[in-house]
């Protein structure tokens, strides 16, 4: 399968630009800095796929100094204009050869694996990832669930895409975003926790800590399956 960025496109990239936490999407980041705070010694930050540069923000805020990188030319030029004093690069596909090796305290790699189809590419970009870590760094790695393609959401609906029940690891599935004004379906590969967990072993990756985040129900939000059903996969890995 060809890999396909969803997001090299300047009408979705603007669209996505106008997201900062709403919804569902609080549910992948509350937890953050505590989860941060427990497990990263260091300041020193690459936030793969970068978009926007709406993590990338998160993290400075949190005193982290990033480097956020990306291959959609869309999604870095807005991330620019946003923060121009920020670092944002636009890479080639897998190319990390511009981060220092071992010099990263923390990697954040947000939804990104989402739209990366293959176990071998998988494992490599992984791989890479595990390099740009110092001794004691720590990848975070925040990926959609399969539960995500297969119910309906505060900022997400799959209702027209019943075919998603029946996918498997590797699978193309479909989502809509209800949460900015481009309503085009997104493809995604949909992946389950036991072959992401394979993934990250043959990465030279161990899991450290594994958050799959509810809502508690008292938020000022509008739910969906979100007090039931996890939406996201929050792993905090380390090196094997």
């Amino acid at each position: 399968m060809e890999f396909q960025n969803a997001y090299a496109d300047a009408q979705r990239a603007a669209a996505y630009d106008q997201l900062e936490f709403p919804g569902t999407y609080i549910l992948a980041f509350r937890d953050l800095p505590d989860l941060l705070r427990r497990h990263v010694r260091g300041r020193r930050a690459v936030d793969f796929g970068c978009g926007t540069g709406r993590t990338a923000r998160l993290l400075q805020s949190l005193g982290f100094e990033v480097t956020g990188v990306d291959i959609a030319a869309e999604m870095v030029a807005i991330a620019r204009r946003r923060d121009p004093a920020g670092d944002y690069r636009m890479i080639a596909d897998g190319d990390l050869s511009s981060l220092p090796a071992a010099g990263c305290d923390l990697v954040l790699s947000g939804f990104t694996f989402d739209n990366i189809p293959g176990w071998e590419r998988k494992v490599r970009l992984f791989a890479g990832l595990r390099g740009l870590l110092a001794p004691a760094g720590r990848l975070v790695s925040i990926v959609s669930t399969p539960e995500i393609y297969t119910h309906e959401w505060a900022s997400f609906t799959t209702r027209d895409f019943p075919e998603n029940r029946r996918a498997h690891t590797g699978d193309v599935v479909r989502i809509i975003t209800t949460d900015h004004p481009d309503q085009r379906p997104v493809e995604d590969i949909v992946w389950f926790d036991d072959d992401y967990r394979e993934v990250y072993r043959r990465a030279g990756l161990a899991p450290l800590e594994v958050l799959k985040p509810l809502a508690r129900g008292d938020e000022p939000v509008r739910w969906g399956s979100e007090t039931a059903v996890a939406p996201w996969a929050v792993y905090v890995l380390g090196r094997a």
